[in-house]
């Protein structure tokens, strides 16, 4: 879900902007909420890892989706120049101040599905109310 080009970000056909349209100009999509759980731990991670625990994610889609992101301040991108080169990514204050109402809204989706644990993977770390 990207931005049709000279709007800004959570800006109506009409000019106004809308906080639910910004939230889903920011969160949309299938991949971004489960990059940001698994980057809820506060510890930077590669590329190859988010590839690999997220599964069935195209690297066009993976990058895509990380640069959407990395452009709404909600994750940082830090490059190390070694031999071998690589990237890390990591929740920015921005990313980490969201996942109060990620919490929340996965806390609620659980009820819904009327189970204990919604999700095996690392989200739990979203789930937690501490």
């Amino acid at each position: 879900m990207g931005v049709a080009k000279g709007k800004k970000v959570g800006q109506t056909e009409d000019g106004r902007l809308c906080p639910i349209r910004y939230m889903t100009d920011v969160f949309g999509g299938k991949w971004k909420l489960p990059i940001i759980c698994m980057l809820s731990s506060g510890k930077a991670l590669r590329y190859s890892t988010i590839k690999r625990r997220l599964g069935d994610i195209t690297n066009v889609m993976l990058s895509q989706s990380l640069k959407r992101l990395e452009a709404a301040d909600i994750v940082s991108r830090r490059q190390y120049n070694e031999v071998p080169p690589h990237v890390e990514y990591a929740l920015t204050e921005k990313g980490k101040s969201v996942l109060p109402a990620l919490g929340q809204l996965a806390g609620w989706a659980a009820q819904s599905m009327q189970q204990e644990t919604a999700c095996e993977s690392n989200c739990e770390r979203c789930i937690s109310t501490e």
